[in-house]
């Protein structure tokens, strides 16, 4: 996320920065003043749909508009094997890695709608696509396939609001191949 937000900036993009550690926020938001860019901080948890709504209410203000939405927010969350994993823990991977990315664009759709389109990037991983090499992950790869499921669905109902929907599918590189991805 940091790192989105600072090339954003460095684009000329205005950053609404989200985050629900407040002083992890004021270190990216001051990192974007220092090198001449603008970023607004919002102390929001992405599971909260009141506190994005704030949010998005405070980037409304600010700028009046929103062109981007980067919904990146995640955590790794228990890797266990199936039997051994607590249904807390996956409730709590699922909570925020696919419910966050909802209520993240949720909150973020009437805003672009508003404003005539925009674009919707949601960060997955290859985890959640095909890429099944390691065991013991099944909460996070449930939610990463969502996250893909999700933004397909949504790619298709927003495409008639001109906004773009893409989602990004990282993958650790493999140690035997450099080219892996």
């Amino acid at each position: 996320g940091r790192a989105t937000a600072r090339l954003l900036a460095a684009c000329g993009a205005r950053v609404g920065a989200v985050d629900r550690d407040a002083s992890r926020l004021q270190e990216v938001t001051a990192e974007i003043a220092a090198a001449g860019g603008s970023a607004v901080a919002l102390v929001a948890d992405v599971t909260s749909r009141e506190q994005l709504e704030a949010a998005v209410a405070t980037i409304d203000r600010s700028w009046g508009r929103l062109d981007i939405v980067c919904a990146n927010a995640g955590v790794n969350g228990t890797w266990a094997p199936v039997d051994e994993l607590d249904p807390d823990d996956w409730d709590e991977t699922l909570r925020i890695n696919l419910k966050g990315t909802f209520l993240t664009v949720r909150a973020t759709v009437p805003l672009l709608k508003r404003c005539g389109g925009g674009s919707i990037i949601i960060t997955s991983s290859g985890v959640g696509t095909r890429m099944f090499t390691q065991t013991s992950a099944s909460a996070y790869a449930a939610s990463k396939a969502g996250q893909v499921a999700f933004g397909r669905m949504i790619a298709l109902e927003l495409a008639k609001h001109k906004i773009r929907v893409n989602t990004v599918c990282p993958r650790a590189l493999s140690a035997e191949r450099e080219d892996t991805y």
